[in-house]
């Protein structure tokens, strides 16, 4: 399953993930800059995209509807763009696992 990351995660994460994860997105190149976190959510979920952000909306979201989407919820301050690609990298295990269960998030770290 490929990823949309959210607005306020570098551009640049899927190209540095596409080996992991090929056909992921981020959101303002998917053309939903400025976008509220519903309308990312509706793209992600018609996508068969699973969401990537900081953003405790979209836990909250993933609680109370379910997937789909499901979240990957990133539990780090701000910080350069490689340390999020060094997490994603260190758990694609984690994330495999989580993208074939049922279950709506995975909270990283």
């Amino acid at each position: 399953m490929s990823l949309l990351f959210d607005q306020n995660l570098s551009r640049r994460l899927p190209a540095m993930l596409a080996p992991l994860h090929a056909g992921s997105q981020q959101a303002i190149g998917a053309g939903l800059i400025g976008a509220d976190d519903h309308s990312v959510w509706v793209y992600a979920a018609g996508q068969g995209l699973t969401v990537v952000t900081k953003d405790v909306d979209f836990r909250d979201m993933a609680l109370a509807f379910g997937p789909p989407p499901k979240v990957i919820w990133l539990r780090v301050g701000n910080g350069p763009t490689r340390a999020v690609e060094l997490l994603l990298r260190t758990r694609v295990n984690d994330v495999r696992i989580f993208l074939a269960d049922p279950s709506a998030i995975l909270e990283l770290p």
